[in-house]
Parts: C-alpha cells; structure tokens; sequence
C-alpha cells in the first residue's frame, strides 16, 4: 500500500459508482494502520487530540493544520485551546470516511516530525 502521506485528496464524486462512495469496515481498517494515533468513532470519522505546551504552540500547529487542508481542499473540523488541539475529519459530502480523511491524517501527523 503506497503511503498515505504521499498521495493527493481527491475530489468527491458522489452518487451511484462514484468516487464518494463510503468506505467498507475492512477498507477503514487498512487504511488506519497507517494513522493509528487517531481514532476511529462509529466508522464515521476520525478523531485526534494533540497537546501542546501552551496555547501559542497549539495555535502555530493549527494554522499549519489550515494551511494543509487548504492545499489538500480537504478541510477537517478543529477546536484548539491552552494546551490542545482537536482534529475531526471526515468527508461532508457522502457524510463519512473516505480515503482522504485517512490521507489528511497521515500529512497532518508529519507536521509533527
């Protein structure tokens, strides 16, 4: 399996054989090897806490997050805080995981290397 990391998001087609189509339990348990800080919540989207030392590293590490997405045209939720930043990401247009969901998350855990 290529890395994750490596690979670009792709737009989302939705509809009947189109590329929006959610992803099958096995596929998302493939696809989390590569991701396994985040976790997976009702096999609808991923989830990860990050913490910092204060709230201007978190604040560094979220526009870094922001600038990703925008290049990826791949945008997950974020709430940061003093100390925290909380990642969700999942697919809005088919209401679930698809592969770009685990692509982001693997880019964004090499913002932290």
């Amino acid at each position: 399996m290529q890395n994750l990391s490596n690979k670009k998001c792709v737009p989302c087609e939705v509809g009947p054989g189109a590329s929006g189509a959610h992803l099958m339990a096995n596929e998302i348990e493939e696809l989390y090897k590569q991701v396994e800080h985040w976790e997976i919540v009702d096999y609808h989207h991923l989830k990860r806490r990050f913490t910092f030392k204060n709230f201007a590293e978190a604040l560094v590490f979220v526009t870094k997050v922001g600038s990703l997405a925008e290049s990826e045209s791949h945008h997950p939720d974020i709430t940061f805080g003093w100390g925290y930043a909380e990642i969700t990401s999942f697919t809005h247009a088919i209401d679930g995981l698809s592969e770009n969901d685990f692509i982001l998350a693997a880019k964004i855990d090499t913002l932290l290397s």
